[in-house]
Formats: structure tokens, sequence, C-alpha cells
């Protein structure tokens, strides 16, 4: 896709005042068109599915379905488009990576702040409009937000865990649900991530894909050793010291994690 494209963006926010301003600001940037503006959900997905945006800047706290709902329904349209979210509550950050957002914004936003998701946009949509980027620690490093605070959401008794990526041994695809094991327990992550998100937002941290069903934490690894086929079985320090097979097709990449080709 070209780069001097003109970039068509949606503005989803209840609030008028808000909606106002992001298209002041966005009208000062070259090759870049608001073509609609709605506040709600309901209309945000009709505005979207009629006209097919490269970009729709999300709003998080609406009445009704918030930014997130909205999201995960355009996520799923023939030709989604590219997600920003604009919000007041730097909270929800590691949340909006979860769901594919390019970029995450908050308000007051300023111009300068404007133009490097711009930048940012059109570098994605050079590249087919995949946001194939180096993933979500150098998206929230950009915010002042660290690696440590990055948290895995899982499902207790009810109830919603966020978990220290540290504390997490590995995650393993079961049942069409993964889960998440620690020390002593496993937990199912909350809402329906598959391995390949989940090790995407976990880029750049000590996580490296065993096989097809299993992602392990590289820092909870106890000790390994060869094993037939060109294979590898690791020793996890969780209280089971379990045994997980690193895959001939992946024996190489883990070598070369471990520095050892």
């Amino acid at each position: 896709m070209p780069g001097d494209k003109t970039i068509r963006c949606v503005l989803v926010d209840d609030e008028p005042p808000a909606i106002d301003e992001l298209n002041y600001l966005l009208s000062a940037f070259a090759g870049v068109e608001v073509v609609g503006a709605a506040s709600s959900a309901g209309q945000a997905l009709e505005l979207i599915a009629r006209e097919e945006p490269d970009v729709a800047f999300l709003d998080i706290q609406m009445p009704g379905a918030n930014g997130f709902a909205v999201s995960q329904a355009v996520l799923a349209l023939p030709w989604p488009p590219l997600l920003v979210f604009a919000t007041a509550y730097d909270e929800y950050a590691i949340r909006a990576f979860e769901e594919n957002a390019v970029d995450y914004v908050l308000k007051p936003i300023s111009k300068d702040r404007l133009a490097k998701t711009v930048d940012r946009l059109r570098d994605v949509l050079s590249r087919g409009g995949r946001n194939s980027g180096s993933g979500v620690e150098d998206l929230l490093r950009g915010m002042g937000i660290g690696p440590e605070l990055i948290r895995v959401s899982v499902e207790v008794n009810g109830r919603v865990l966020l978990l220290k990526h540290g504390e997490v041994v590995f995650f393993r695809s079961s049942e069409r649900r993964v889960m998440a094991h620690t020390a002593s327990d496993s937990h199912p992550m909350h809402g329906t991530p598959t391995l390949d998100r989940i090790e995407a937002r976990l880029k750049g941290l000590p996580f490296f894909r065993a096989n097809r069903g299993e992602l392990v934490n590289l820092a909870q690894v106890h000790d390994f050793a060869p094993w037939f086929n060109g294979k590898y079985v690791l020793t996890m320090r969780d209280t089971k010291r379990t045994e997980i097979t690193v895959s001939k097709a992946r024996a190489r990449a883990f070598r070369e994690r471990l520095g050892l080709d």
C-alpha cells in the first residue's frame, strides 16, 4: 500500500467536544481525512461497516458497550480498520494492546503526540495494514510503562486476576482454552486468546514457543536435555517439575535463544 495514501478515519466518542477536538487536530495532517463520527457503539459499528475506514479512533468509557466491545466486533468484520484508543485513563493501556491496537493516546491529546500516532499508522498501512512492529514492550515503553507492568489476565472464582508475566511458568492450549500455569496452580486465561496472540503480546520478554500447544517462560526452565529425533525436553520450575518437549522444528530457535548456536 503506498505510503502517501490518504488515511481515512472515523472517530468514536460519546462527548461531542472530544470529537470536535480530535477532528481539528487531525485536520492539520496532510493525507488524513475524517470520514465520520459516532457517539455510541451501535453507531460506530454501522459507520465502520459502511465507510470501511483505514483507522478507528475509539474512546473506551462510553455508555452501554465500551470501546473494547466495539473493537472486538470491529475485528470480526471482513475489512477491519486499524484501532487507536483515545482515552483519559491510562489503566487500560495493556488491555488496549491485547485488543491489537496500533496505539493508545491519553487525553488531552497534543498535536506532537498525535503526530507520532499518524506516523505509526502510515508505517503500518505501508506494510499492508498489519501491526508487525517490535511488540507490545516497545509500545508500552514509549508511553513510559516498563515491561515489568505487563500483566496476564486469568479467571479465578468468577473474578479476573492479574498475574505478573514472570509468575507464569508456561502457557498450555487445552480443549480450546489457554491455561496459564504458575508454580503451584493453573488458571484459564481471561477471554479467548490464542497461544499465537499471547506469544505476540509477550514478544521481547523471555517466552518461547516450545511446540504448537505450549509457550514457556525461559526464566522458569530448571534444566533441559536432548531427546530423540533432535528434540529437547525441558523441566520447568513449577512444583510438579512439568516436562515440556521442544519440537524438532523449534529446536534450532531454542538453541539460538539460549546462545548455544
